[in-house]
């Protein structure tokens, strides 16, 4: 049976994943990229270093993100929310970014660009050299859509 997800099951999906895939557009070009994020709940919040994805969301914020789970090729729940690109530049919101990936992915190896600051001065972290400057944003949701398929 495929279907539509209720709010609930799209607010759980993107809750409950950790990995999606954000496409942004330039005007000319598009770029689908994986990503890891965090969801709280009114959006997705993310990291990265300067490069491509970035500087075409600071041309166009206008993004779609997508996540989905996967059990078998007849078992799987897929999620799309449409949403404006917002750059955190703040410290304190900066801060409070990457403190809910730190309590999220808590067991995971942490990406580079995800390690808060305090962290990085202490060197606690492997890969806490100082050297990079992770770009945080977030992902303010518009427009949120799901299916499913279960046999």
């Amino acid at each position: 049976m495929i279907g539509t997800l209720s709010d609930q099951q799209i607010e759980d999906v993107l809750g409950e994943n950790i990995f999606g895939r954000i496409g942004c557009n330039d005007g000319n070009k598009t770029y689908v990229v994986p990503i890891n994020y965090v969801y709280d709940g009114k959006h997705i919040i993310a990291h990265s270093i300067e490069g491509l994805k970035i500087a075409m969301m600071r041309k166009n914020p206008n993004v779609c993100f997508e996540v989905d789970t996967m059990h078998n090729f007849t078992n799987w729940k897929s999620v799309i929310a449409w949403g404006q690109y917002q750059e955190l530049t703040g410290e304190r919101e900066r801060y409070q970014a990457l403190k809910l990936f730190v309590d999220r992915m808590l067991h995971s190896k942490i990406s580079k660009t995800a390690i808060p600051p305090d962290i990085v001065a202490k060197k606690v972290h492997p890969h806490a050299d100082g050297a990079i400057k992770p770009i945080i944003y977030r992902i303010v949701i518009t427009e949120k859509t799901g299916r499913y398929e279960n046999e």
